[in-house]
């Protein structure tokens, strides 16, 4: 069982690696963990297929940080923004390791703990579906694979029959790692398939 104390230790006991790419867009993700009668979750959502960027990829809340924010902040309120969830800042437990994007990003991921939480009210406009996964799904090796355009493995994560990728996939398996086996393991190395470069 992992609770609220546990994660909080584990994020504790873990030292997240910054990236200062000051020509990089500064942005936040929640890995948004919710009590569920089967065990803890968290929420993955689809992105909606009418989005100019990214459309139908799997995602995990979140966006780009607004001045003066910082990631908790994004994170929660782009929670609030395409679920209808609102969370204060005693939600925030911690931060993993910064990622950067190809398409021009630097993604904070922040764990927020949501607790019981009821029926959500996804936004239409920029969410196709919203999944709460068990974390047992993600408590799995991935695949990394080589591809001519990128001397770095790209990481495949195995979840619903398909793979989810980075950066979702890497924020992911750095969560199991770090929180779910107490492992330092870095992904920030790990690539995105072509597909996502823009």
């Amino acid at each position: 069982m992992t609770g609220r104390s546990d994660v909080v230790a584990a994020l504790a006991a873990f030292t997240p690696r910054p990236i200062d790419r000051p020509e990089l867009t500064r942005s936040a993700v929640g890995i948004v963990l919710v009590e569920e009668p089967e065990g803890p979750a968290f929420l993955l959502t689809r992105r909606a297929s009418t989005l100019r960027r990214h459309s139908g990829q799997w995602a995990l809340p979140g966006g780009r940080t607004d001045p003066g924010e910082g990631p908790g902040e994004t994170a929660r309120r782009e929670l609030f923004e395409e679920l209808g969830l609102g969370l204060d800042d005693s939600a925030e437990l911690g931060v993993l390791d910064d990622y950067a994007t190809r398409s021009g990003y630097v993604i904070t991921p922040v764990v927020l703990w949501a607790g019981p939480v009821g029926e959500l009210t996804p936004n239409p406009d920029e969410v196709g579906a919203v999944h709460r996964v068990p974390l047992s799904l993600i408590d799995v090796e991935p695949r990394f694979l080589t591809i001519p355009e990128s001397d770095a493995p790209v990481i495949q994560l195995p979840l619903f029959d398909r793979f989810v990728h980075a950066p979702t996939g890497a924020v992911l398996h750095q969560f199991r790692e770090v929180v779910l086996h107490g492992r330092a393991t870095r992904v920030a190395h790990l690539e995105q398939p072509v597909f996502a470069w823009r």
